[in-house]
């Protein structure tokens, strides 16, 4: 099975005070089986990083790189998709989903994965099966 990791997700696994922590521990240990391909986005790395980074510090940002990315599939936005998402962020009402999300939304689809590993509401609200 292909999930996609979500940026909520990778921070709640990292952030031992993160209120998924303990939800998101067990769902990332859950889907670290070889019959899984996680994927995500570069974007998504991107918002990942930076945010460990600045709430939790360089440490954590090098742990998220060395440990976790390796376990992950990086599927860059094509240009189209990111034309895609912008359009579809500014068509969102203010608590739409993000730019990040709808690019994420756009690879999902792209590649036919259905599963997403997040705590972000916009993703069920995109008729993706949320983990966990």
């Amino acid at each position: 099975m292909r999930v996609f990791v979500d940026t909520s997700a990778f921070f709640a696994v990292i952030d031992q005070d993160d209120g998924n922590h303990e939800r998101a521990l067990k769902q990332w240990s859950a889907l670290l089986v070889p019959e899984n391909v996680l994927v995500t986005t570069n974007y998504v790395v991107v918002e990942a990083a930076t945010l460990i980074h600045r709430r939790l510090g360089p440490r954590a940002a090098a742990a998220f790189h060395a440990d976790m990315m390796p376990l992950v599939h990086v599927q860059f936005v094509s240009a189209q998709q990111h034309g895609a998402a912008v359009a579809a962020s500014l068509l969102a009402a203010r608590r739409g989903p993000s730019i990040v999300d709808c690019a994420s939304f756009e690879v999902m689809r792209g590649l036919g994965v259905a599963d997403a590993f997040t705590f972000d509401r916009h993703f069920t609200a995109q008729g993706f099966d949320v983990k966990p």
